[in-house]
């Protein structure tokens, strides 16, 4: 499975998904920093990656239904900073595998996993 990970993630977060056993890459790492969301989604669908974001805009399912792409996981910690994001994303994999996300829109909080599935 072949997670990309948007720009306003540290590198750890990264680092931990190759960790876990993911192929994850970066935004920065394939030089799309910068890239407008419209145009960035459309690389990582056309790759077929889920992907991992702090984004709120990625969100929105009226714009990212469920069932439509290859899955969203979007970090919310309620500080943001390295050791907050890294440490939810560790929970988070704790409790999930994102292979059981494909497809899926999930939101990750301090408080739980929230997931929205195809209506």
């Amino acid at each position: 499975m072949h997670v990309k990970v948007d720009e306003d993630l540290p590198k750890s977060v990264v680092n931990l998904l190759r960790a876990e056993g993911y192929h994850a890459t970066s935004v920065q790492e394939q030089g799309l920093q910068g890239t407008k969301d419209s145009a960035l989604w459309q690389v990582v669908q056309q790759k077929g990656c889920f992907f991992v974001t702090a984004d709120k805009g990625f969100g929105d399912v009226r714009l990212y239904p469920p069932g439509t792409h290859h899955g969203i996981l979007l970090l919310r910690p309620d500080v943001e900073g390295i050791a907050s994001y890294t440490e939810l994303l560790r929970s988070v994999l704790s409790t999930v595998r994102l292979q059981d996300l494909v497809g899926l829109l999930a939101v990750a909080t301090p408080r739980g996993l929230r997931v929205r599935r195809a209506t």
